[in-house]
């Protein structure tokens, strides 16, 4: 008796589930996304790789690791499949208001420094590993809050990430309402909206207000030089570098120092650290670090 199509489908997602990633293969793919994405993948991360490109495989219906691996690195497939890739291999773990302490040193010390230092141009910050969104939203209602209190101040923001699907959602800026809960009740009273889907599930939106000065850029840190219109003032580079080897970080880091202007911020993750001694920083608190002057 013929199987129905419910249980012919069930089967094949049972058989892509089941494919094993050898040691061998995995060798391959690792060595390639170190050299795309600058990430580090150690033996312990077979299972979870094996996981993620398998969902690769079944939208493809290749049945091998190996025929995948041969579409990923031709021309067509560092074309149309790596972007794809990338989405399922990245991880993307964000909060508003995440390592609040960094928000707060923001708005007591870099804003008002700026005011009193600068002549009338804008404030420019920069988030350079954004994912879905909640740290340059983050951000703006903090620059929005200060600007109210000091009309001279104006400022934009700009949110990269390699991660084509991530940065969709952040410019729909549409989030399930228990991410938005670590958010002060005052701000999100004010910067939210508040929305049903479909399945009735209460969600919010960014207000058009914030939405507007936050510019999304697709962009890869593993670039050669980091494709910045103008010098920041302030750079967020969270948790990101932590998933790159030593050599790999410090490249990062360099590259990041020469976007930003003498006397201007790098905000790293709480686990992450730079080394003072070879890279133009001094260390002004934990996980903040000011570019050094010219002339320092």
């Amino acid at each position: 008796m013929p199987q129905n199509k419910g249980q012919q489908l069930q089967d094949t997602m049972t058989d892509w589930y089941t494919l094993k990633l050898s040691d061998k293969m995995f060798s391959r793919f690792s060595s390639f996304i170190y050299k795309n994405l600058g990430i580090h993948l150690p033996r312990e991360k077979k299972i979870m790789l094996q996981y993620r490109l398998v969902k690769r495989l079944k939208k493809l219906k290749m049945e091998r690791f190996e025929d995948y691996f041969s579409y990923l690195t031709s021309v067509d497939g560092l074309k149309n499949e790596l972007p794809l890739m990338i989405n399922v291999v990245t991880t993307n773990k964000t909060d508003f208001f995440r390592e609040p302490y960094h928000f707060q040193y923001l708005s007591e010390n870099v804003l008002p420094k700026f005011c009193k230092n600068s002549n009338t141009r804008p404030f420019k910050i920069w988030s350079s590993a954004c994912s879905t969104g909640a740290e340059p939203y983050t951000m703006a209602m903090i620059l929005q809050e200060f600007a109210e209190k000091n009309r001279r101040f104006r400022y934009s923001i700009l949110s990269t990430d390699i991660s084509s699907k991530a940065l969709k959602t952040a410019i729909n800026a549409i989030y399930d309402h228990e991410m938005a809960e670590s958010i002060p009740i005052n701000l999100r009273k004010k910067y939210l909206l508040k929305k049903r889907n479909n399945k009735q599930t209460v969600l919010v939106r960014i207000v058009p207000e914030l939405r507007q000065n936050v510019k999304f850029k697709q962009m890869n840190l593993m670039l050669s030089k980091y494709p910045v219109d103008s010098m920041m003032d302030v750079i967020f580079c969270r948790n990101v570098i932590i998933y790159f080897d030593r050599k790999t970080q410090d490249r990062v880091i360099k590259k990041l120092s020469c976007c930003l202007n003498p006397g201007g911020y790098l905000f790293m993750g709480h686990s992450e650290s730079i080394k003072l001694d070879e890279l133009p920083f001094e260390r002004v608190q934990s996980t903040i670090y000011r570019k050094k002057n010219d002339h320092t």
